[in-house]
This record gives structure tokens, sequence and C-alpha cells, in this order.
């Protein structure tokens, strides 16, 4: 007899399957193998498959032993080619029967032929492309009932870089949301190895640290997608501030200070009272703080010059007095995934014991109409002092993020202020969904937000930001309006409100409108599962680190990208101002 095969053509469009239960705390470890269809002993062993490899298309697996199972793996290649089905995210599984090492061996395409040049080697398969295929093979192995998966990294690739890229592919696309399902989930891999071919290599700290941050960062887009896809009943801004605090009795290193309405009048909050006065939900404004891995000083002092995260928490929007239209208003729980993608960076920066002060500061508020509704036509006194005329409620998230950056610059004098907000419709319309727009006052820290960016497939694009932008929110009653003029730049005009928030500290926004969930022009991709996505957690992550020195590894230009992380915010720990440009 034969070995078994069938094919699983996913392409990532639309998996028709139950849920499955994401096992809590997946065991990851990297093991060396010089042959590992033979030596692996496994009950589902991956291999990724990329037609255009100058040293055969199977990469890495070697041969079983068995002239049936090796002859298997020959035939699916073959006909994947024949049938036009060799492109990334095609995988086939094929029983062994016994006559290997793994009980399956899961095939998974990079791409097809004609993606890359003829003779292409295997260093060349695109780290979006490994984490895509190794994500399709992990549903594979959970609809399987498989415990364990076992995958070979590319030979001829860097092993590190590989290994990370295989980890957060394999982790993110296991995820599901199923918290309020009833019945038996079926249970994901609760472990993954991640094979390479060079001796000393699944020792090196390279190694160690690569895999380390591709943890941490599955775990922190993990608790940013469980956030985020709460329903709004459940996770009002006093469960945002719940969530937070869950997160703080995870390490030590954290600690989390919750404002409520008393506190929030004192301090000059009138952005976060304005938006949050309609509801009967009451609104947080949320802090987290970091230091430094626990180290110099203890948990009680200061935050020394942090780098501060702020996240839009609106936990549900209806738009308010500016009621917006039915349609979709459900995913408007979607809302507070700026937010949540903090709660996912503090969790990760902790796990890695980062050398660096970081706190997190997540504005939170309910946007409903009602008896205390803030109105257009009403004028707001800012966090600060400053005031804005209202025009429209619906655009909410602006007024919440100034009084949250007024108070970062002011309470902790950091070196460096990035936001994420799913901030306006109009960033989606000029970036689809499958980008971020990002805005700043400072090219250093832009550029080393743009290298990590292209490191970790969360994708990010610069807009302009210009003193014409700053005119459009000039009011003629008030300091600023909440609105632009017309329908013109509207991405850009929500940023000049939160630029004329900042002093001299270098900023960044980015505008997750089209990327913080899965939506309409969402690229099908196995890691992004329905729902909240996640996005942010792992970019800000790699930021963060590249400030340390304890960057993952570099994927294209690594001396740039190193050197890019360095001029952000002062980086490398030099205390000098970084150069300031125009975005």
């Amino acid at each position: 007899m034969g070995c078994r095969s069938y094919v699983a053509q996913h392409e990532c469009a639309g998996y028709k399957r139950g849920p499955h239960r994401r096992a809590a705390g997946m065991k990851v470890t990297v093991r060396e193998a010089a042959n590992p269809a033979a030596s692996v002993r496994t009950p589902a062993l991956c291999a990724l498959v990329d037609p255009a490899s100058a040293s055969g298309p199977v990469l890495g697996l070697g041969s079983t032993g068995s002239k049936r199972v090796d002859g298997a793996v020959a035939d699916a290649v073959k006909r994947a080619a024949a049938g036009r089905r060799a492109r990334l995210g095609h995988t086939v599984a094929i029983d062994t029967m016994g006559m290997a090492a793994a009980r399956m061996i899961i095939l998974a395409w990079t791409g097809g032929r004609g993606r890359r040049g003829a003779g292409s080697s295997a260093a060349s398969v695109g780290g979006d492309a490994v984490r895509h295929a190794a994500g399709a093979a992990a549903r594979v192995a959970a609809d399987a009932g498989c415990g364990s998966l076992a995958v070979v990294a590319p030979p001829g690739a860097d092993a590190a870089l590989a290994a990370a890229h295989i980890v957060e592919g394999a982790r993110l696309s296991l995820y599901s949301f199923d918290r309020y399902k009833s019945g038996r989930a079926r249970v994901a891999p609760r472990s993954l190895a991640v094979v390479v071919r060079g001796a000393g290599e699944s020792r090196s700290a390279r190694m160690r640290r690569a895999v380390a941050q591709a943890n941490a960062g599955a775990d922190g887009s993990i608790i940013s997608r469980d956030a985020g896809n709460l329903p709004p009943n459940e996770c009002p801004p006093a469960g945002m501030a719940s969530a937070a605090r869950a997160v703080c009795a995870s390490s030590p290193a954290l600690r989390c200070t919750v404002m409520s309405d008393a506190a929030l009048k004192r301090g000059g909050f009138g952005g976060i009272l304005a938006v949050g006065g309609g509801s009967a939900n009451g609104p947080r404004l949320i802090t987290i703080e970091y230091r430094g891995g626990g180290a110099r000083g203890g948990k009680g002092r200061r935050l020394r010059r942090p780098v501060v995260v702020v996240g839009k928490a609106v936990t549900f929007d209806t738009g308010g007095i500016s009621l917006k239209p039915r349609d979709k208003m459900d995913e408007m729980k979607f809302d507070k995934c700026g937010g949540c993608a903090v709660l996912g960076i503090m969790a990760a920066a902790a796990a890695m014991r980062l050398p660096l002060d970081i706190a997190g500061i997540i504005p939170s508020a309910e946007n409903m109409p009602g008896g205390g509704s803030y109105r257009p036509g009403d004028i707001v006194r800012l966090h600060g002092g400053r005031t804005a005329e209202i025009l429209n409620t619906d655009a909410e998230g602006r007024l919440l993020l100034a009084d949250a950056i007024s108070y970062a610059e002011s309470e902790y004098a950091p070196r460096g202020i990035i936001d994420l907000a799913t901030l306006t419709g109009a960033c989606v319309v000029a970036l689809g969904a499958n980008t971020a727009g990002l805005f700043s006052n400072d090219d250093g820290l832009a550029a080393g937000l743009l290298a990590s960016s292209a490191r970790t497939s969360e994708a990010v694009w610069r807009m302009p930001l210009g003193d014409e932008h700053a005119d459009m929110v000039r009011s003629r009653v008030a300091d600023i309006k909440n609105m632009g003029t017309g329908r013109a730049a509207g991405a850009a005009a929500a940023a000049a409100f939160l630029r004329a928030a900042v002093g001299s500290t270098p900023w960044a926004h980015i505008d997750i409108a089209g990327t913080a969930w899965t939506q309409v022009g969402t690229a099908k991709k196995p890691y992004n599962p329905a729902g909240a996505t996640g996005f942010g957690v792992r970019l800000i992550l790699d930021y963060l680190a590249g400030l340390c020195g304890t960057a993952g590894p570099e994927e294209g230009d690594g001396k740039a990208s190193k050197a890019a992380a360095r001029r952000s915010t002062g980086g490398g720990g030099n205390g000098r101002r970084p150069r300031r440009g125009a975005a």
C-alpha cells in the first residue's frame, strides 16, 4: 500500500472549520537535524516548498529512507505544479503510514514559479511567505488532531530569522476567539519545534533572542486580539481597566493606575470626559508603567525618560449625537483596538525584560448619545488648557488622544511618544485595509518605525503632515476644531489635531483604522483569522527592542535598519535629541 495524501487548498480563502482551542503557553523549541525527514519523530513534520529554488522545491526536508514516502512527496509537488495549485498558502498533507519518522508530512508552498527568478535560493524566501506557509501548515496539523508540530527552517536562509517567522506564523494562525461558543472545541498543537540543519545554530544567542522576541510578540498579539474581540457589553471602559490590571499581574515589572471621573475632572481631562459623558459607563484613563526589566531602582521609582505608547480605546462608538449609520455599526467594538495593542505591547516588553522604561497610556470611553453627551457646537477644554470646538461628535478619538498625549508629555518628559488609533475612515480610503498610516514630527522616529514595519510585515506608509494640515483644523472660536475642511485630507487633519497637543517631544501617530481587524479588502492570511488582528504589537515591540540593541535578526538591509533605530527617539542611549523635520 502506498502513502495516502490529501490536498488542503487553503489559499486562505476562509476556513470552514470548527474552533481550535488555543493551548495556554505553547511550548516552542529549536532542534538540529541533518536529515529531518529521517530523524524527527513527531505527529506532523512540515517542509516549505519553493518551486523557484535552485536546490529543489522542497526546502530542507531530506529523505525519509522510504521510496514510497519520498515518491509521494515528489508526486505531490509535481501534481501541484501541473494543476496550477503551486501558490502561496497551498498545502498537501501526506500520511506516511508508519514508513517514516513523522506520522504526517505537510508540504506548505511559499509561492509559485515565477514569483522570483529561476535559480533563486532558499534565502530569498520572504519572511511573510514563511509566516504564511507555517501558519497554513499549523492549521492542517490542528485539523488532523496533532498534539505537536515540527517545521523545517529553509536551509541557506538565516536560521534565526526563519525560526522567528515560523514561530509567529504558526502560533498566530492557531488563534481563535471562542470564549462565547458552546460545545467542545478541538485542541490545537501544544508544542512547536523549529528544525534547523546547521550545527550549533539552535543554541546561539542570536537564535534564543529571535525566538524569545517572536514568542513575546505572538503572546502580546494574542492578548491584544482577545481584548479587541470582546463584545461591548462585556468590555466597557472599566473592563479595559480590568484587562490592564490582569496584564500587570503577570509581571512584577509592571504597575497599573486608573483614573475615573473624579480624578479626570481634577486633572483637566476635558476631552475624555466629553466623549464619555453620554454613557452610563464612565470613562477611564489607564496607565501601565514598565521599569526596565525590574532593574535600576526597583518598582517604586519614577520612570526615567520613557518611551510612551498611547492607544485609543473607545469600547463602543455610536458616533454620539452625530450618529453613525447602522451599516456595520457592530464593528465599532473594534474602536478600542489601539488600546488593546498597548496591552499586548506592555505584556511583551515585560516578557522580554527590555532594558528600557516604557509607559503605556490608554484613554478609554464609550461614545453614546444621551442627556450628558457632548454636542456639535460645544467648546471643550483639553488637558493642558487648549480649547477645541466640536463640529462632529463622531470625531471623538482625537479628543481622547490629545488629552493622553498632553498628559504623557507633562507627566513623563518622554524621549518619544507613539500613538495607535483606529482614527479615520479617510486613512482606509487612502491606503486600504492592509497598510496603516504613519504621521510624525520626527524623521528619525519615523525611519525606525518603517524599518520595524519591514521586519515584521506590519505595513505602515508615511503620510504628509505640514502647516497646510494644521491650518485645516484652526477654529474661529477656539484654539482648534475637531474636523478639517470638507472631505479633503481627513487622516492628515486628524493627525494635525494630535500634533497640536505635542510640544517638543518626538512623536508618531499610526492610524490603524484599516488594519486593526479583518474587514472588506483585508488580505487573506492564515495568521490573521477573522476579528481583531493585534496589529501594532509586533511592530512596536520590534522598534522598542531596536532601541535597546536587542531587536530580532534583520531582514534585508540590517545595518541600515539598525542605524535607523539608533537615530530614532535618541536611541542608543546617547541622550541627544534626534534630527527633527517636517513629515
